[in-house]
């Protein structure tokens, strides 16, 4: 049955951005190797990160992060929505208003209707595959907190960041399932089932 997968890559201090994150600095100073394990062409990266780009029909995301991946730092042709495997999923961009124009030639969707709208539509839009909730980080502890997402995919970067954009606070009080963890130099990704 397919999920909805709340998936980002987090500092061990809880961080998803270092400080002062858009679409000049990206995800902020000091977490340039916050993706590391994008790259590295580690076989257990690689792995994940194929599952990452062939698993989804639709893909979600915030408008800061849109912003980001769209800037003129954000990407390319070449290094895209799962790393140099490069997929075209359709995309959701959850936001209050569509930009004037977009950089990148991909299949964006502008939602201004609510997160669970976006949601949706991208169920719909799938074709029986999963969707992936990529951020940025008040997306994906939204995805958490409300129940939207059937999994939390964390990708654990060996980095203390010390500020920046935090993931989970203000959640709720509750126990997630560990389902899957495999390591690498570069990050441990862990796999929680949100829903019993």
């Amino acid at each position: 049955m397919p999920k909805v997968v709340a998936d980002i890559t987090m500092s061990l201090d809880g961080f998803v951005t270092g400080p002062d994150p858009g679409p000049e600095q990206g995800l902020g100073l000091g977490a340039e190797s916050f993706h590391a394990w994008v790259t590295s062409g580690h076989e257990t990266d690689r792995e994940v990160l194929r599952e990452i780009a062939e698993s989804p029909g639709a893909v979600v995301m915030g408008r800061r992060l849109f912003d980001v991946v769209d800037g003129p730092y954000g990407w390319s042709g070449q290094m895209g929505y799962g790393g140099d495997f490069a997929t075209r999923p359709r995309f959701f961009v959850v936001t209050h208003e569509a930009p004037e124009s977009v950089r990148l030639d991909l299949d964006f969707t502008f939602v201004t209707d609510g997160l669970a709208a976006a949601v949706d539509r991208a169920r719909s839009a799938a074709g029986g595959k999963d969707v992936y909730v990529m951020g940025g980080g008040d997306v994906v502890r939204q995805c958490v907190e409300t129940g939207l997402a059937d999994e939390l995919l964390i990708h654990l970067a060996p980095l203390v960041l010390g500020s920046g954009t935090p993931l989970l606070t203000g959640c709720p009080n509750r126990r997630l399932v560990q389902r899957d963890v495999r390591v690498s130099p570069n990050a441990t990704h862990i796999t929680y089932a949100l829903r019993p």
